[in-house]
């Protein structure tokens, strides 16, 4: 072996972090989870070489970015709050149902577009295109953002360098990455509003002249934006989709199940297409003790609490296969306006390709075999065939998106 080839072996993994879309309720799941993966590792979950998010995702993922612990985000979420520390406080986004809506849909546009090219117009975006445009305000997330960006010891405009945020554009359907080059530029606190739009609940976000809703209506992670981005290993946290179920008996719940599948169909097929690239992908996702605490409303400010103790009971299961590594020093509190980046990352565990089995926890048993890549006539139908590593950069990360079923 040459010492070239010795080197290249050598090299520290490139690492993603993907957090998908999940209203408020997911975005309590993922904090749960990620504070139990960096107990459990001892690995900053600030480190990651690329960090993608969509909807709910996106905020925690700008929170990451700009230096926030996840510490301080699981405090926020049990009502602690230390001195200088960003308030991740929903309630002023309003109650857990949304404004009555503007008698007009919501992108006729859309709609002729997907006329003229059907492959674009899978149910969920038909949905948003037809829905009545949403009143709701964004505000409140975008004013936590943004304080905690101006917190940064950097200038608050830069835009961090490994961040991507993930939104629709509401005319023609196409997914837009905030942060990549041909992206169109916007503020860290827009971007994420814009990902954040949920159609007919929210008013849509105008970017530079264009109108931009929820990245979730397109995919519930956009796992497969990342297959170009050099990553030889990818955590995905996807609260809007589920490999194990509860069995609700409210029609709400009843019906946020099925949507439910249909983005785990979405999310199995970008699973396929990331691992074909050779990365390790490891999922996780909420499991039959989670969707209990969540119900039938993942916008449902009284249950956040009881998600996020759920969230690390559970994922602490999932996850009990990763060597655990005590954490480099004890937590200390730095207030925001002396906050100094995040230390430079150690050597991460890898994340195994398989997962071990976890009732209960949203983990997958490991396949056998070899399986065709997925097309959208071929995505499995229920019950949905778990792949392989479920238990789951800098630069830009560009590309031609695959036309697959949402």
């Amino acid at each position: 072996m040459t010492r070239k080839q010795t080197l290249a072996r050598r090299r520290t993994p490139r690492r993603g972090l993907v957090l998908g879309a999940g209203g408020i309720l997911g975005s309590a799941w993922m904090i749960g989870a990620l504070r139990t993966y960096q107990e459990r590792t001892g690995d900053d979950v600030r480190s990651f070489d690329l960090i993608v998010g969509t909807s709910a995702g996106s905020v925690v993922s700008a929170l990451l970015s700009v230096d926030v612990e996840i510490d301080t985000m699981a405090d926020s979420e049990r009502g602690q709050y230390a001195p200088g520390a960003p308030v991740l406080d929903y309630r002023e986004l309003g109650p857990s149902l949304p404004p009555p809506p503007r008698m007009r849909m919501g992108s006729p546009r859309l709609l002729t577009t997907g006329v003229l090219h059907p492959h674009r117009l899978t149910p969920m975006v038909a949905l948003a295109a037809l829905l009545p445009q949403g009143r709701g305000t964004l505000a409140a997330v975008g004013d936590l953002v943004g304080q905690a960006a101006a917190a940064r010891p950097v200038d608050p405009d830069r835009w961090p360098a490994r961040l991507r945020i993930v939104a629709m554009d509401f005319d023609s359907g196409h997914r837009v990455l905030f942060g990549a080059d041909d992206a169109p530029t916007a503020p860290l606190a827009q971007a994420v509003m814009a990902s954040c739009a949920i159609p007919g609940w929210y008013a849509p976000v105008l970017v530079d002249g264009r109108r931009f809703v929820d990245g979730g209506t397109r995919s519930p992670t956009s796992l497969d934006l990342c297959v170009d981005a050099g990553l030889d290993e990818i955590l995905v946290l996807a609260p809007a989709c589920a490999f194990d179920y509860d069995r609700p008996h409210r029609p709400v719940a009843v019906l946020e199940r099925q949507l439910r599948r249909a983005a785990t169909r979405r999310l199995a097929a970008e699973i396929t297409l990331a691992e074909a690239t050779g990365a390790r992908v490891r999922v996780l996702c909420p499991g039959p003790a989670d969707l209990v605490a969540m119900g039938g409303n993942v916008m449902d400010l009284a249950r956040r609490t009881a998600v996020f103790e759920t969230s690390l009971r559970t994922s602490a299961a999932a996850l009990a296969d990763l060597p655990s590594r005590p954490r480099p020093q004890a937590r200390t509190t730095v207030p925001a306006t002396t906050r100094t980046p995040a230390p430079t990352r150690t050597p991460a565990p890898t994340l195994p390709r398989t997962a071990r089995p976890v009732s209960g926890a949203g983990a997958a048993t490991p396949q056998t075999g070899t399986r065709p890549m997925p097309t959208p006539s071929t995505i499995p139908t229920r019950p949905i065939t778990r792949p392989s590593g479920v238990s789951p950069a800098h630069g830009p990360v560009v590309r031609e998106e695959p036309d697959l079923a949402g």
